[in-house]
């Protein structure tokens, strides 16, 4: 009989004006202790490098885990909407681990955060509301997206100075709003969370 495994997905940048939406899922291949893990919303930035380091150490060192990451760009976003951008996003992690980790969809059952589901091929699964304050593999997948999110936001401020992308990650806070307000938008805002402040 072919082995199972556990895979928690969660999201991050839902609500933001501008930048990806990042979905991680992360890929339990046997127990691991994830004793303290919260979700990422409720730790600092230091804590969260400090959780995604030991998350993929741990993964390397006893090959228990496995991860993959997607990202989908505001122009999608604004094209296909942000649930539906989710979905995609969703789509395309678990087609990453099937193909890196050689595994079918019977082999792994998938536990999601909030409102975000797998495609229906994908027979065992479960979306969890609040998953990530419950589920220790649903926050670690939390973390693995907003560590990687942010260090792409940071990569994008040195292109778009003028917005403080390294400070507000994309969310839409009052120096963002003003930022968008004094110099209009640019190609990685999302103009259908944008048409207020323009």
């Amino acid at each position: 009989m072919a082995r199972k495994f556990i895979v928690g997905i969660d999201e991050v940048g839902r609500g933001c004006l501008a930048g990806p939406l990042t979905v991680a899922a992360v890929l339990m291949r046997r127990a691991v202790n994830f004793r303290g893990i919260r979700d990422s919303k409720k730790l600092s930035a230091k804590q969260r490098k400090v959780w995604e380091s030991k998350i993929k150490a741990y993964g390397l060192r006893h090959k228990a885990l496995g991860f993959a990451i997607a990202s989908v760009g505001s122009q999608i976003i604004d094209r296909i909407g942000i649930s539906a951008s989710a979905r995609l996003a969703v789509s395309r992690c678990l087609r990453k681990l099937t193909t890196n980790y050689q595994l079918s969809t019977i082999n792994y059952k998938i536990l999601l955060d909030g409102s975000l589901y797998a495609p229906r091929t994908y027979l065992n699964q479960k979306t969890i509301i609040k998953g990530d304050e419950k589920i220790p593999l649903i926050a670690a997948a939390s973390i693995v997206a907003k560590v990687y999110r942010d260090r792409k936001m940071t990569r994008l401020h040195k292109l778009f100075p003028q917005y403080g992308l390294a400070v507000h990650k994309g969310y839409g806070t009052k120096l963002h709003r003003q930022a968008i307000k004094k110099h209009g938008l640019s190609s990685i805002h999302r103009l259908s969370f944008c048409h207020n402040f323009v």
